[in-house]
């Protein structure tokens, strides 16, 4: 005998979200159950395309529906009625915005193998350089044509190995020029790149902040829809101070902070693979235990990770010895961005009434 829908959602609560700890139908992740010529199909309440977990969670919900004899099509949606409806890129699924309460740590490298990493997990991503008056982002993914303009005047970003990059210094006649803006005209450019740019559909955009604390950081958090932020800093103490002051501009401004990338952690030897604490060591441990926020990962000092600031920061090399440092950051930082919208998911489906009538005793 065939099993039924209900009864197909009744399996479905025995598959637990990895992080949250609760099964995705009490959760509210489970959109709609159907099933047709023995095939399920079933919507998922997921945002995060192509973290780790989610790839899991997907994988379980698949052998629930094989168990039960079925032949599974899943698909994933998630809409305003949770709480995820936005004017500002209406069409960019997860915004993360990358920063760092100093200059110097990293922030623009780990915000670009960011970007490249999510594409080449299959991600449609977009990468935008917020940081006007020190826009790297085009040294260390050169683009392969120069921005275009739609009839609408708006700016299409060209793309780097499928990357979209949007940055200032792309506006520059000479990239040594220097970009003198005053706050207004900074948050005029921010606002263009938010509002009058063409991104397209994207997964994932990926936003490299100024450092610090200042108002071009305060007004591109309160214009655009930030998902999580991910704060870089390295062991140095001058660096963790700047960060926890970063930390605590996101709590006051109600971001997310996903967590916190150690940068520089460790100086890698290119002859024997041994690693030194050049700049002391656990350093960002402190930041996680004092916040309670996650410890992303550790990226270690080395040649190809653009150790002398050079072009060449974007590691594509499979075999080096910072490939799995990076991809481990990038899989941990698409799991936080995906734990972040399915608790946001379960908030909203928590807050909805139930609107159950009272049940009527017997006489």
């Amino acid at each position: 005998m065939s099993i039924t829908e209900h009864e197909l959602e009744i399996k479905l609560e025995g598959v637990e979200d990895p992080d949250i700890g609760e099964d995705i139908v009490s959760l509210g992740l489970v959109n709609d159950v159907r099933i047709d010529d023995e095939t399920a199909r079933i919507s998922l309440a997921l945002n995060a395309p192509y973290a780790p977990s989610e790839l899991e969670l997907g994988n379980r919900v698949r052998d629930v529906i094989e168990d039960a004899g079925l032949e599974p099509d899943l698909r994933a949606h998630v809409d305003e009625d949770h709480g995820f409806d936005q004017e500002v890129l209406p069409r960019v699924r997860n915004v993360i915005a990358v920063s760092s309460g100093k200059g110097g740590v990293g922030k623009t490298t780990v915000a670009a193998n960011l970007a490249a990493g999510l594409q080449k997990r299959g991600a449609m991503v977009g990468l935008l350089d917020a940081d006007i008056h020190g826009p790297n982002v085009p040294q260390i993914l050169p683009v392969e044509s120069e921005p275009g303009v739609t009839p609408n005047e708006e700016i299409v970003p060209p793309r780097s190995d499928g990357v979209r990059v949007i940055s200032m210094g792309m506006m520059m006649e000479d990239e040594d020029d220097p970009a003198i803006l005053r706050g207004p005209m900074v948050n005029k450019f921010m606002m263009k790149f938010l509002e009058g740019v063409e991104w397209g559909r994207l997964d994932y955009l990926i936003v490299d902040l100024p450092p610090g604390t200042g108002d071009a950081t305060l007004n591109l958090l309160q214009s655009m829809p930030v998902t999580g932020s991910v704060v870089v800093t390295t062991p140095q103490e001058m660096a963790l101070d700047d960060t926890r002051k970063g930390i605590q501009m996101f709590n006051k401004h109600d971001t997310p902070v996903l967590g916190v990338v150690e940068n520089m952690s460790s100086f890698v030897c290119p002859s024997c693979g041994d690693q030194h604490g050049l700049f002391g060591t656990g350093g960002a441990d402190t930041i996680v235990d004092k916040y309670d926020v996650p410890l992303l990962g550790r990226i270690p000092i080395h040649p190809d990770f653009g150790a002398d600031g050079s072009e060449g920061a974007l590691v594509k090399d499979d075999d080096s010895e910072v490939q799995d440092s990076l991809e481990d950051v990038v899989g941990e930082i698409a799991d936080r961005i995906g734990e972040q919208n399915r608790r946001k998911v379960s908030e909203n489906v928590s807050h909805e009434p139930t609107n159950k009538l009272p049940t009527e005793t017997e006489d």
